[in-house]
């Protein structure tokens, strides 16, 4: 445990539950923020990219839910990995999480970057401080003090980020056709 206050499993099965805090944060709040603020959207960003942006999130909180659900799929497969790896399970191996957690890790700073740029608290901005900032930070930190990841691992999972991009986009496809 390397007199941490949180042992390095904790943190792990800690993933599901702040993705689902930042998350539902998001559900609640993406529906009416969109409606609210398209003329902001369509007056700050180039035509075709704001009617992108705002067909993107053209769906309705049930929509946004279910996709949020096929997502959690992913996060929660990616702990259930990195604890099998932590415990010497048959099925370990901490880079499927460890890409998740970068991108969490980034997905944060465009909440804060967006509400800059519009001028609003975007949904997702509040808990992307208060809940996956002070994650992110105590989870690499205990991850490279327990030596399960190094900075060439770190920097060997960066491009494998751009695997999760289908994975949304099946999510929300997902989503729209569900409920």
């Amino acid at each position: 445990m390397n007199g941490e206050w949180l042992p390095l499993e904790a943190l792990i099965w800690l993933f599901p539950v702040a993705f689902v805090i930042h998350d539902l944060e998001e559900i609640i709040t993406v529906e009416k923020w969109v409606a609210s603020h398209a003329n902001t959207v369509r007056s700050k960003l180039p035509e075709r990219l704001a009617d992108r942006v705002l067909k993107q999130f053209e769906m309705t909180t049930a929509q946004f839910a279910v996709a949020v659900l096929v997502v959690f799929l992913f996060v929660g497969s990616s702990a259930y990995l990195a604890y099998q790896s932590t415990s010497g399970g048959p099925l370990g191996t901490i880079r499927p999480f460890l890409v998740c957690n970068l991108l969490f890790f980034i997905h944060l700073f465009t909440h804060v970057a967006q509400s800059f740029y519009f001028r609003s608290v975007t949904p997702g901005a509040v808990t992307s401080v208060l809940v996956v900032l002070p994650y992110s930070l105590l989870l690499f930190r205990s991850l490279f003090d327990n030596r399960f990841v190094d900075w060439q691992m770190l920097f060997e999972c960066l491009p494998f980020i751009v695997l999760a991009l289908p994975v949304v986009l099946f999510a929300q496809w997902t989503g729209k056709k569900l409920a």
